[in-house]
């Protein structure tokens, strides 16, 4: 019955993990456009980087949502504890979202933009930084006793969970140059080639960073990179490092699709890193997949029912990459489709 449980919670780990790379690339070229657009140019091309999401942008969080419910159901003791843990975070990065979703909507309609700009900007920009200060926390570990959370109101707050939240800004400021560099031409698109390689090489000296910082820091991660996985788990930067070479190379050779799609390996390498290096624990050191889970009813039920959910949401929004693939001039969607 044992085998069973722990077979059921290896999958739900291996489905969370999936839902959050998912929000985590969608969301993220998302987040990084609006970052971005804090410092663009004008408004014409400002317009222009908005308008390359207004087909998507909403779709793109459904994922958050999917995988909050996926928590729930399957880990709720990981779901309490973090909600506890992280509470700052957490409702700083919501508040973010909500607050950019009111301010994409509102400069539609406004004859005044300026305000909106910014709230649109600043709101991808916080809801950016309180996702990587959440995760900082996370990988630091988090004090849990018999009765739940036992540590203090700040204690996500760290210079390596800083550290992190700088790295996923960047991070995001990458997808939303690579995504941009698809749907814009001409001048446009040539200031996000550059902006693409400089937040390349800045998403990598951090990474670099925190990298070196973790097993140092870290206990259980320095016992799992240098002991009988090392060879396993050494693959996942290598692999890391070529993509980052290959997407200067397509950076440079103006390539469009390119330096998007290798900007999206970078980050699966790296989150299966991360995932490999905490698991079989899910909220480190003390909380495992297997004492966290479920039981094995609830995450049966549920299996059957977000596992045909999945499928449909991914049919969905390829489907609507494919309506909206077009590139986005001053007037909306122009040419340059195929």
């Amino acid at each position: 019955m044992n085998e069973v449980h722990h077979f059921l919670a290896d999958i739900w780990f291996g489905l969370i993990g999936v839902l959050l790379i998912l929000y985590v690339v969608l969301d993220g070229f998302d987040l990084g456009v609006g970052i971005l657009s804090l410092g663009a140019r004008n408004d014409n091309e400002r317009g222009i980087m908005m308008a390359s999401l207004g087909s998507v942008w909403d779709a793109n969080e459904t994922w958050l949502v999917l995988l909050g419910g996926a928590l729930f159901g399957a880990f709720p003791d990981v779901y309490a504890i973090a909600l506890h843990a992280l509470y700052i975070p957490i409702m700083a990065a919501l508040f973010g979202l909500v607050f950019r979703g009111v301010a994409f909507e509102f400069r539609e309609n406004s004859r005044r933009k300026h305000m909106w700009n910014i709230a649109f900007g600043a709101g991808s920009l916080l809801a950016a930084a309180a996702q990587g200060l959440a995760l900082g926390a996370i990988i630091s570990g988090i004090p849990v006793g018999p009765q739940g959370f036992t540590g203090g109101v700040f204690d996500w707050f760290s210079p390596f969970s800083l550290l992190v939240a700088v790295g996923v800004v960047f991070g995001y400021m990458l997808l939303g140059a690579t995504y941009l560099i698809v749907k814009t031409v001409g001048d446009i698109q040539a200031r996000f080639f550059h902006q693409a390689a400089f937040a390349a090489w800045l998403t990598v000296i951090v990474g670099v960073g925190v990298s070196l910082w973790t097993p140092l820091k870290f206990d259980y991660v320095r016992d799992k990179w240098f002991g009988e996985h090392l060879y396993a788990i050494g693959i996942l930067p290598l692999c890391a490092a070529i993509s980052f070479g290959v997407l200067l190379y397509s950076l440079r050779r103006r390539h469009e699709y390119a330096p998007f799609a290798w900007s999206i390996l970078i980050f699966l390498f790296s989150f299966i890193g991360l995932a490999t290096s905490l698991y079989p624990s899910i909220i480190p050191p003390d909380v495992t997949v297997y004492g966290a889970a479920s039981s094995s009813k609830t995450l049966v039920f549920m299996l059957t029912g977000i596992g045909m959910l999945i499928p449909v949401m991914l049919i969905y929004n390829a489907y609507q990459y494919l309506v909206f693939r077009g590139k986005v001039t001053e007037g909306g969607y122009g040419g340059g489709e195929d």
